[in-house]
This record gives structure tokens, sequence and C-alpha cells, in this order.
């Protein structure tokens, strides 16, 4: 209840974010290396943010 509008913080936004590029990599796996590939990439920088964090 009280924490109905904390916002969220930095790390967390770029969590969701990196979670949601690794569940479209994986989908685009079987149908399409390249941007799989790409998503991926992009998953692993935000990955380096968070740590950075």
């Amino acid at each position: 209840m009280f924490g109905l509008f904390k916002k969220k913080t930095e790390k967390e936004k770029l969590y969701d974010q990196y979670t949601k590029l690794t569940k479209e990599a994986f989908d685009l796996s079987t149908s399409n290396r390249k941007l799989s590939d790409q998503k991926t990439a992009e998953a692993e920088e935000i990955m380096k943010k968070i740590e950075a964090l």
C-alpha cells in the first residue's frame, strides 16, 4: 500500500530494460540471428551500466 507511489530507481529501470532486451533476443534467436545478436549486444551494454552503479 505504501509502496504504491514509490518511484523506480535508475538501477531498477535499467534492469527492466535489460530483461526486456534479453527476452526479445531469445525470441528472435530462432528467426533472425543477426537481429538477435544485436539485441544481445544492447543488453550487455545495459548490464555494464548496471554494474557501474
